[in-house]
């Protein structure tokens, strides 16, 4: 496996990554203190063979993973075994990938229809009398 499909027409090549093994935080007795088995999964956006329309959609993203410099860096440390840490840092590159290559619908603006109108009147008028009956007669 020399490439990370994405969709069906768009792969990453895995010479793109890069990774670190690092120790992982949190519980896990006294394995944790020895085994690296967490990873940093860092994949540069600029750099990469990807379209530039989603490297600049990438770019756009508000996610914490991205850096300001236009790196991906994600941590996965949810597994014990490093290669199976590796495996779910690609599985979220992939899906935050995805994410942008996705088409998003262009809104057209719309205007309420005449009846829709008159009936949300009509219905603050009903509010306004209802309202108006629950005051007192000396608050008027």
């Amino acid at each position: 496996m020399d490439t990370l499909a994405i969709t069906d027409d768009l792969a990453v090549a895995l010479d793109e990554i890069t990774w670190e093994a690092v120790r992982a935080q949190g519980a896990g007795g006294q394995n944790v203190n020895k085994v690296a088995s967490a990873v940093h999964l860092r994949f540069d956006i600029a750099a990469s063979s990807l379209p530039d329309v989603y490297k600049a959609r990438l770019l756009r993203l508000r996610d914490h993973r991205i850096t300001p410099g236009g790196l991906i860096v994600i941590k996965a440390q949810q597994a014990r075994s490093q290669e199976q840490n590796r495996a779910l840092a690609l599985q979220q590159l992939a899906e935050l990938i995805r994410r942008v290559t996705v088409e998003r619908k262009q809104r057209r603006p719309t205007r309420p229809t005449r009846a829709a109108q008159e009936q949300r009147l009509a219905q603050k008028k009903r509010r306004s009398m209802n309202k108006a009956l629950r005051r007192g007669a000396d608050e008027e």
